[in-house]
């Protein structure tokens, strides 16, 4: 559960005037955010609204047009793969693996960062590796070819190669995605301990209940710009949903967990009269790119 921690002066995460281009279309415009260390974060938004370009942005994994991210001070894209791999580690919402490993395998590839080519295994990697295992309730599974998972329990396994990987910033997309009810609530309790240990955590999240529920701050995307963003309470607005998603919904309090609840409603479910927001959005930073549609 989301709750308030201390964090450093200094961001662990800067997203400075990004913009991304692919396939001649703009995914990303004008992105700017920080991020404290020992944060969870989430990023909402409607499908195709750049949630999962920035991820991969921020992981390295695309080069932006223009802007820059920072991770603990250092740029991402000037980066050897290696050291962005110490920096940051991520949990695809893919979970398909190429190769028949088997799940104790698959996690040890989360220390190759700290590790030298030709390093031998240490008793610092081993304990990451069980460490990780324990944690994502996936050491039941160690001995098992990785192929033979369902989607939810690969997921899980990535998640645990990720926190072997132990770096300062993790990113999710869409974590709870393929898990049953149990270990969706699992999952993100464990994400939330993580920051609360100090990790920082970044996590694309379709359920706006689950992300209301667990993260600190929320980033909401629309049309690769971040429009609002802060607690959940101040980002999820009926105002702030409709004009993102362009859905009705009421906002209410969940009476069980006390964090905010979005119930979407229908055409003919939708109240008659404009319905006023106790409060409104924060709008955040676009940078000073516009040119772009």
């Amino acid at each position: 559960m989301s709750t308030d921690r201390a964090v450093s002066a200094e961001p662990l995460l800067t997203i400075d005037g990004l913009r991304v281009r692919l396939g001649g279309a703009t995914v990303l415009n004008g992105v700017d955010t920080e991020t404290d260390r020992g944060r969870f974060v989430g990023v909402v938004g409607p499908n195709g609204a750049g949630k999962t370009t920035l991820l991969r942005t921020v992981a390295g994994a695309i080069p932006p047009d223009a802007g820059h991210v920072a991770v603990d001070g250092q740029r991402i894209h000037g980066l050897s793969s290696k050291a962005t791999s110490r920096l940051v580690a991520s949990v695809p919402q893919d979970t398909t693996v190429a190769f028949e490993f088997d799940v104790r395998t698959l996690v040890e590839m989360g220390r190759n960062p700290h590790r030298s080519r030709f390093g031998r295994w240490t008793d610092a990697d081993a304990a990451a590796v069980e460490r990780a295992l324990d944690r994502t309730d996936t050491h039941q599974f160690a001995d098992r070819g990785v192929t033979t998972l369902s989607g939810g329990e690969r997921q899980r396994v990535l998640l645990a190669r990720a926190l072997a990987q132990d770096a300062p910033l993790l990113l999710l997309d869409e974590p709870t995605g393929s898990l049953d009810i149990n270990h969706q609530v699992r999952t993100l309790d464990l994400v939330s301990d993580l920051a609360a240990e100090g990790r920082t955590a970044l996590a694309a999240i379709h359920d706006l209940d689950l992300a209301a529920r667990y993260c600190d701050e929320l980033l909401l995307i629309s049309d690769g710009r971040v429009v609002a963003a802060g607690p959940p309470a101040t980002v999820l607005t009926e105002s702030a949903i409709r004009d993102a998603f362009d859905a009705t919904a009421v906002v209410s309090e969940n009476p069980v967990t006390g964090t905010v609840s979005v119930t979407a409603l229908g055409d003919d479910e939708a109240p008659s009269g404009d319905r006023s927001d106790s409060v409104a959005p924060r709008p955040a930073g676009s940078g000073s790119d516009g040119s772009e549609p």
